[in-house]
């Protein structure tokens, strides 16, 4: 591949140094080298595709790093990491030891702020504007790029509001694809598709909120980007420029798919398509699983509902859409909304599934305790992606929701260990619960092939038995059990899947700490306040003394790697266990 331009830029002071027309030429060799490296090395492509122009342009213009370019969500971000200094590193991108596949404040000084969830960017940017002006920097700019959807969370209308009544040196770029990982939803949605199509000439929101507006304008027209850019530079307070991109420009398959493009896996960098999987037999995802087994009870309970926040393929809701459409709600990137919106739901008789990945459920925390706990609701929280995720990092792994859920009053916290136990709850749970429930489980391939068996209900609150042993026993939750079942092989120690980390087993727990001496627990959750830490409230409420070992995710973020890795570092695989377990029992 001839990169005869983009290999002299290590920096934006390199690429501010070329002429205005050699700049297409740059945008071709720089979309050529995401391709090629995404297409090996994974990750997230369709998304800085389409923001190749933008990126040159917004580098080429101001005066990065002293002003401030902030990316909304981060994925779009992979042409802003080569051109910042990262070229020669972005083959490690996602990778264990490698750079972030998001933008990271530690990584690089041009990253001004972290970004893995989205619609942070307005609000952050607001934040730094008002502080240059604090310190009388009336010069410095202050840019957020604003895509995929991100527009329509509650939290960038929340920015956009404080924004329009200030004089800050802010510039909201609303990068319009029309598209996050699945298609946009929503009424704002249709706004700017009319504003694109010159339909909607009359009550622009935008200026109804004191922005200056400029736009909309062609995000891959690189001339036109830098004139509408370099007059915007010398406009005073908050504007707001409106571009159309293509997810996965330049690509033709990414261009036709954007959802399996988004982040497509290996692929073929000259003809864009897939590398297929050698096999698509064995178990499925636990995605699937949950929404293939939301469909079958649907089908038998004309209450159930689901909803999702912007992730219908993610949690795969996408099924519960195809066969009830009128049934099936996709809100948006707006999980507060999504979580009242289900508890308004369970007033009046449904049974919501709430599908929300783990790390993003966070984003509703209020909502839980106010509309759902404390009200006693039967909402079913699905937390997709529990545990570590891999090479997301840091922002993605769901781990610490056991340990924020436990301490909520009236919610019940399920783990279950493989795909079984996962349609059994789900039976369970639509059955007629008292109160909320989170169920809770990881990314990826399940354990089980033929997981589709008869439904059974489960009993609230109790354990099992996986093996007896003698003076040590393991308690492990959710799919923990798989690496300590291998852990323990030909090892004298007993294992309990506890299942339910709210409400514990008590009678079970009575029991185990009266026949084992030193007492093992294993979560892939934070250890500050989470499944071993209510074993050990346990152990001091009924004043045993026996040894305890809490074994999970250490107080510290985890970045990224393969889930592997990730185990190995924080001591979760099963040679670690099984160290911990062999020291215990030679003591």
């Amino acid at each position: 591949m001839q990169n005869h331009l983009l290999h002299t830029i290590n920096f934006p002071e390199d690429l501010r140094k070329l002429a205005p027309e050699d700049l297409p030429e740059l945008a071709k060799e720089l979309r050529d080298y995401i391709i090629s490296v995404v297409a090996t090395k994974e990750g997230h492509l369709g998304a800085s595709l389409g923001v190749v122009e933008l990126t040159i342009a917004l580098h080429y213009v101001f005066n990065t790093p002293e002003d401030l370019l902030l990316w909304d969500v981060g994925h779009q971000a992979y042409g802003h990491k080569i051109l910042t200094g990262r070229r020669e590193q972005f083959h490690t991108n996602r990778e264990w030891g490698g750079i972030s596949g998001f933008p990271k404040r530690s990584e690089s000084i041009y990253d001004t702020f972290g970004v893995g969830h989205a619609s942070t960017s307005i609000s952050a940017a607001l934040g730094m504007a008002l502080a240059s002006n604090l310190k009388g920097d009336h010069q410095k700019q202050h840019i957020a790029v604003i895509g995929d959807a991100s527009i329509a969370a509650g939290m960038a209308f929340e920015g956009l509001n404080h924004a329009g009544v200030t004089d800050a040196n802010l510039l909201v770029i609303l990068n319009d694809n029309a598209i996050g990982i699945d298609p946009s939803v929503g009424a704002l949605k249709h706004y700017l598709t009319n504003v694109k199509k010159g339909i909607q000439k009359e009550n622009n929101i935008m200026e109804a909120l004191n922005f200056d507006y400029y736009g909309p304008i062609d995000g891959h027209d690189l001339p036109k980007l830098l004139k509408v850019l370099k007059r915007l530079k010398t406009k005073k307070g908050p504007k707001l420029l409106h571009v159309i991109t293509t997810k996965g420009k330049g690509l033709k398959q990414a261009e036709a798919d954007q959802v399996t493009y988004h982040a497509p896996g290996k692929f073929d960098a000259k003809t864009g398509e897939l590398v297929q999987k050698t096999s698509s037999d064995g178990p499925l995802k636990y995605q699937d699983v949950f929404g293939l087994t939301l469909v079958e009870l649907a089908k038998t309970n004309e209450n159930i509902v689901g909803i999702t926040a912007a992730m219908p393929t993610g949690t795969s809701m996408k099924y519960l859409m195809k066969a009830f459409p009128d049934r099936a709600f996709d809100v948006g990137i707006a999980e507060q909304h999504a979580v009242t919106l289900s508890a308004g739901m369970a007033t009046q008789g449904l049974i919501p599934f709430c599908a929300i990945y783990s790390t993003f459920l966070q984003r509703a925390y209020d909502q839980i305790i106010h509309d759902v706990a404390l009200q006693k609701l039967p909402v079913i929280f699905c937390l997709d992606r529990a545990g570590l995720v891999g090479k997301d990092g840091a922002t993605h792994h769901g781990v610490f929701d056991l340990s924020y859920l436990r301490c909520i009053p009236n919610m019940t916290i399920f783990a279950p260990r493989n795909e079984i136990e996962l349609r059994n709850i789900m039976y369970t749970a639509q059955q007629g619960l008292e109160g909320p429930i989170a169920i809770r489980y990881p990314r990826g391939k399940g354990l089980i092939s033929d997981w589709k068996q008869p439904f059974e209900s489960i009993e609230i609150g109790k354990g099992q038995l996986l093996r007896l042993g003698k003076s040590v026993v393991v308690l492990s939750v959710g799919t923990m059990a798989e690496n300590v079942s291998e852990a323990l092989e030909d090892l004298p120690a007993a294992h309990y899947d506890m299942r339910f980390i709210k409400p514990l087993d008590e009678d079970l727990l009575h029991d185990i700490f009266k026949n084992y001496t030193t007492v093992i627990t294993v979560e892939d959750n934070s250890v500050k306040g989470g499944f071993g830490a209510a074993i050990l409230e346990f152990a001091a409420t009924h004043d045993y003394h026996n040894t305890i070992k809490v074994l999970g995710i250490p107080d510290t973020f985890v970045n990224h790697g393969e889930v592997g890795e990730l185990q190995d570092f924080v001591g979760l695989d099963a040679e670690s266990i099984r160290a911990v377990v062999s020291q215990v029992l030679q003591d």
